[in-house]
């Protein structure tokens, strides 16, 4: 795999989006399908990356649901350690979203912030993998009212798989989060546990790339009496172009199927990955000749 494919693995990010005073509002701390069309099994090489990634959604619920988030300060740090032969990264992120009930309220804030360690190894014939895990640390903001911040800590924890050979991204990602039963009167008190699946099948036509990304998530538990526990399934398309020192990808994505939302969302995603510093590979071995 070329430093330009590797560049795009970047590692599980924070864009936290719970829900609390309305039903339609993800319940994963993690947003579903945050990840697809990034080969997660794949280690970065050695060096420190800046990692944006802002969407927007509108989920035709009534009243209408739109949400934003952007996270401003993901920083990735790809270790020049190895251990069991797996390849060691750091990770901390600070996200921030948006959400607007249409005619009822409009508010926005810093997300819970998110630190996160990864080992990932190269399986060989093109194929990588990788096991992630990190934590959510407690934050109250003026979104905990709508449960898109905790006042707790929570687990979070991943497993991915790539293929990268021959122009291919085959990716698959699953995501458990962990999270307590608490007031049902005060949304930030309580989350639910969850799952994620961020799904990829893109291939790349020199400096483009083309493919169908798609994603599910659902809610483990109910964490307090009465809770509707929520599930979805979304596809869609992503085009990206590496432009050296950047890699973009755009996705769009539509609800295939909900339970429990209130409507159906589509959501528009860009994917920027830089790379800030990457250190110089080690020199080839010299073969000594008698």
């Amino acid at each position: 795999m070329n430093v330009r494919n590797k560049i795009i693995a970047t590692t599980v990010g924070a864009l936290s989006l719970c829900g609390g005073a309305t039903a339609s509002i993800a319940r994963s701390e993690l947003i579903p399908g945050v990840s697809a069309g990034i080969p997660l099994g794949a280690p970065l090489p050695q060096g420190i990356y800046a990692v944006s990634l802002p969407s927007f959604g509108y989920r035709n619920s009534v009243p209408g649901q739109s949400v934003g988030a952007l996270m401003p300060a993901w920083m990735i740090w790809s270790t020049p350690w190895d251990v069991l032969g797996g390849h060691v990264m750091f990770d901390f992120a600070t996200p921030m979203a948006n959400v607007n009930i249409h005619d009822v309220l409009n508010k926005g804030g810093f997300l819970n912030p998110l630190v996160g360690a990864h080992l990932n190894w190269d399986l060989g014939g093109g194929f990588f993998g990788g096991f992630i895990a990190g934590v959510y640390f407690p934050l109250r903001d003026s979104l905990s009212s709508l449960g898109a911040t905790r006042n707790f800590a929570s687990f979070q924890g991943a497993a991915a798989l790539s293929y990268l050979a021959n122009g291919w991204n085959i990716s698959a990602t699953f995501i458990y989060g962990t999270g307590q039963n608490g007031n049902p009167l005060d949304a930030g008190s309580w989350g639910t546990n969850w799952i994620n699946v961020d799904l990829t099948a893109t291939h790349k036509f020199g400096k483009f790339e083309i493919g169908a990304v798609g994603f599910g998530s659902a809610d483990l538990d109910s964490p307090y009496r009465g809770y509707q526990q929520q599930s979805q399934f979304a596809v869609g398309g992503l085009v990206g172009y590496d432009f050296g020192s950047v890699n973009l990808q755009l996705k769009l994505t539509r609800d295939v199927a909900q339970t429990n939302y209130g409507g159906h969302e589509i959501r528009g995603w860009v994917n920027i990955i830089i790379p800030l510093w990457v250190a110089d590979p080690p020199p080839a071995a010299v073969a000594a000749k008698f």
